[in-house]
C-alpha cells in the first residue's frame, strides 16, 4: 500500500493528528527533507521508519506531506 492509498482510510485523521503531536516530528521532517530525500526520493515508508527508529505512522505522514509540498501549485 502506497502512502497515498493511506490517505483515504478513515483512521488517517487520526494518525496524522498523532504524528504532529510527537516531540521530535517537526525535526524529523526536517531531517527527511534535508538529509534522506535527496539520497533517496523514493524512500519506502517502511523503509524510512526503520532507517530512522521512528514508527510507520509518523513516517506515512511525513512523506505524505513533503510529497504535497513537492507538487506544483496550481
Amino acid at each position: 500500500m502506497n502512502v497515498e492509498e493511506y490517505t483515504k482510510e478513515k483512521l488517517w485523521e487520526i494518525l496524522a493528528e498523532t504524528a504532529h503531536a510527537l516531540t521530535l516530528y517537526t525535526n524529523h521532517k526536517v531531517y527527511v527533507k534535508e538529509r534522506i530525500l535527496p539520497d533517496k526520493a523514493e524512500i519506502e515508508a517502511s523503509e524510512l521508519a526503520v532507517k530512522m527508529n521512528m514508527p510507520l505512522g509518523e513516517a506515512l505522514v511525513i512523506l505524505h506531506e513533503l510529497q504535497n509540498e513537492r507538487k506544483p501549485q496550481q
